[in-house]
């Protein structure tokens, strides 16, 4: 079992190994990998870390912008589905979807439909979203456009966005016979969900420095469904 990525605070175990990042610091705990039963007890709750094919990635502090841009969906989101009344749950960065015995990703902003509501049961879910959300950052932009976006499109994960304010770019990539494909802009800049019929985003607010009001955008929405 080996835990890769930043190590905020105590060590949760002895040993050292080379990292899969810069300024990051690792812990080998043992040579087998980690299971998701053994990546709950391992990882304390509210600490957002992914598992990776029996990896554990301790994910660094969130900058304020990520913060910001996390928040802007997470209100988005889950303001259109209560609005509408859709009977869904959204989930921000500390929830992992079991993916398999050795993969338990968690997005840092997450949706899943009512109809697979009885997936989660005791806190975990079986299976991935339907929406998953990453904002990328320096220590995790090999993983969010390699790792987890393969690993997603396994699981079935029909919308995957990609937020890269540090590129300045977005991509939506859109689940097709088993695949993902960048999913097709309006005008180069609106985006229609097929997982909630009738929101659509504005790529462009995604990128603005400062974001724009999350309420304001929320209103643009609904009005126009």
């Amino acid at each position: 079992r080996v835990i890769l990525g930043r190590v905020l605070g105590p060590p949760v175990a002895a040993g050292l190994r080379e990292g899969a990042c810069a300024m990051s610091q690792t812990v080998q705990i043992a040579d087998d990998l980690v299971t998701v039963d053994e990546f709950y007890r391992i990882i304390p709750d509210g600490r957002k870390a992914d598992l990776i094919d029996g990896v554990i990635y301790m994910a660094s502090p969130d900058s304020d912008r990520s913060n910001d841009i996390t928040a802007f969906v997470t209100v988005l989101i889950r303001g259109f589905s209560a609005a509408r009344r859709l009977g869904g749950k959204t989930f921000v960065n500390r929830f992992a979807f079991e993916l398999s015995p050795l993969r338990a990703p968690e997005p840092d902003v997450a949706h899943v439909v009512q109809s697979r509501l009885r997936l989660i049961k005791r806190g975990r879910m079986k299976g991935g979203p339907d929406i998953a959300v990453e904002v990328v950052s320096r220590d995790s932009r090999s993983r969010d456009y390699g790792e987890k976006k393969q690993l997603y499109q396994e699981a079935g994960v029909a919308e995957y966005w990609i937020v890269d304010p540090i590129q300045g770019r977005v991509e939506i990539h859109v689940l097709k016979r088993g695949r993902y494909q960048l999913a097709p802009l309006e005008d180069n800049r609106i985006f229609r969900s097929a997982v909630l019929r009738g929101f659509w985003i504005d790529v462009n607010w995604l990128l603005a420095d400062p974001l724009p009001n999350d309420y304001d955008c929320l209103q643009q929405i609904l009005k126009s469904v």
